[in-house]
């Protein structure tokens, strides 16, 4: 199903919403950044840096996390962001998740979803209590009946950060004591127009099943097509901002740089 009309305004609103809070609340953090001043040498780029790092940060897990909604809504029973994933955790659900999880890291075993979910599922509930740890899921839709439940990641964690979200992943199953669907994204690949191929992510999660990148995640949440018209949509809302954007640089630029 293509993005609606109604969809596109939606996630335009909220892009712009964004922005005209950043250029209107921004005020740079610090103004003494020695090493980088002497290093780059040119104090007017050193000044807009922290300005284009902040609307990157804007523009961070969060705002995914209401795209995503907005995308699935049509589509899906239920649709929402930060869900917490009911249950208890007992102690050989914990321990059984604890073996999987070293046996990835080690080598010992191949990442296989399907034998990790029946492993966890059968391990002993009784004795279960609530844990505060991993409870929210980014995002979660309920779709053909099925439950889908989302870690959304930025794209280029280290091997912990890979660690800590299969067990995570795996905490939901255990959690929720059926198959549900648990699954860890990223909303673009850095190495595009390579194959996302990072290190840390070997051996630990299963590419496809349980960890979707880029298109792969927008077009299976949105339906097909959705990741280029999000594309498009930036773009659009680039342009709109392009010259206030440019404008509030230059304003940051002109403040006092101390060396």
């Amino acid at each position: 199903m293509p993005i609606s009309a109604e969809q596109e305004e939606q996630i335009k609103n909220l892009l712009r919403d964004t922005l005209n809070k950043k250029l209107s609340k921004y005020k740079r953090e610090s103004s003494y950044m020695p090493f980088l001043s002497t290093l780059i040498q040119d104090k007017e780029k050193v000044a807009s840096y922290s300005f284009i790092h902040s609307i990157a940060t804007s523009l961070g897990m969060s705002l995914y996390e209401m795209i995503s909604v907005i995308l699935a809504k049509p589509i899906s029973e239920v649709a929402k962001r930060n869900v917490k994933v009911e249950g208890t955790l007992s102690p050989a659900q914990k321990e059984a998740i604890s073996k999987i999880v070293n046996e990835l890291r080690e080598g010992i075993r191949k990442v296989n979803q399907e034998k990790e979910i029946a492993e966890v599922l059968k391990a002993d509930a009784k004795g279960g209590k609530n844990q505060k740890d991993n409870q929210i899921a980014d995002f979660f839709m309920k779709r053909d009946n099925k439950e889908y439940y989302f870690e959304i990641k930025t794209v280029k964690p280290n091997i912990d950060v890979f660690t800590k979200s299969k067990v995570k992943l795996l905490e939901w199953m255990a959690r929720k004591q059926k198959p549900i669907k648990a699954i860890l994204a990223f909303p673009y690949n850095p190495y595009h127009p390579e194959p996302y191929n990072r290190f840390t992510e070997q051996g630990v999660v299963e590419h496809g099943k349980e960890f979707l990148i880029a298109e792969e995640y927008w077009d299976f949440v949105g339906g097909k097509g959705t990741y280029e018209k999000l594309l498009k949509i930036f773009d659009e809302i680039g342009k709109e901002f392009k010259e206030k954007i440019k404008l509030k640089i230059e304003e940051v630029a002109k403040e006092k740089m101390d060396v």
